[in-house]
């Protein structure tokens, strides 16, 4: 009975020695040269700070925005593009600025232009609910006194909005909490008025024209309502 334990040991510690080998081989042995736990928290070696660096100076691909880049697009910087610095445009844009923080006159223009394309056609079919939200109330009233005498006479605008070449700020106020801007606006219209009898009586109906506008919109900057409303028109000569 003891030979056949002494096999059993024989056997188990040939099987033990093998493991311990096996797992040196796999796990391998310390040489005193192993590299430190990694602690996210703890500052990079020198050879990771240039690293660091050279990933710092990569270029990055044209269109992709860095936070740098946009911080850089907004606020006196784009006011710079739109009106040259120590202008008046610039200075009255700047109040503009400094009492609303979020406008942006590239922003505003491209609202403009839509503003614009909205209530030339608006008022071209006798819209008043589209007018109403977009002009202030003296504006909305002459419009909508031309409209009743319009249709009272019989007579209809066609119109087809072709599009608007150029859109500026020419003038721009703070007054109080209302902030003004002015935009002279340069399209393109193919416009028609025809009698109940259905002839032309103004315009072209196979015509583009090119007509410019001069409008200012407003809001008050102490209020979230976004929206601008046009507040004057008038027609450059």
């Amino acid at each position: 009975m003891s030979d056949v334990l002494d096999i059993y040991n024989i056997i188990l510690l040939a099987l033990a020695v093998f493991v311990f080998f096996k797992l040196r081989s796999v796990l391998g042995k310390r040489t005193g040269n192993e590299r430190p736990p990694f602690d996210p928290y703890s500052k990079p070696a020198p050879d990771q700070r240039q690293q660091q660096q050279q990933r710092d100076n990569v270029i990055p691909l044209p269109g992709a925005a860095t936070p740098e880049a946009s911080q850089a697009e907004t606020g006196e910087v784009v006011l710079d593009k739109v009106a040259p610095t120590g202008t008046a445009l610039n200075a009255a844009l700047r109040q503009i600025l400094s009492a609303d923080r979020s406008f942006e006159p590239e922003q505003f223009l491209q609202g403009a232009r839509g503003a614009y394309e909205m209530i030339v056609t608006a008022f071209a079919e006798g819209d008043r609910k589209t007018l109403k939200q977009l002009l202030s109330k003296d504006v909305f009233d002459g419009f909508v006194t031309a409209i009743n005498e319009r249709e009272a006479r019989g007579e209809v605008i066609e119109s087809t909005f072709v599009g608007i070449n150029k859109a500026e700020i020419v003038e721009a106020a703070l007054k109080g909490t209302t902030a003004q801007v002015t935009v002279r606006l340069q399209s393109e219209l193919i416009s028609a008025t025809r009698d109940r009898d259905g002839h032309v009586i103004d315009g072209d109906p196979a015509k583009v024209s090119e007509v410019i506008d001069i409008w200012t919109f407003a809001r008050e900057t102490n209020t979230r309502d976004p929206n601008w409303k046009l507040v004057a028109t008038e027609s450059a000569e």
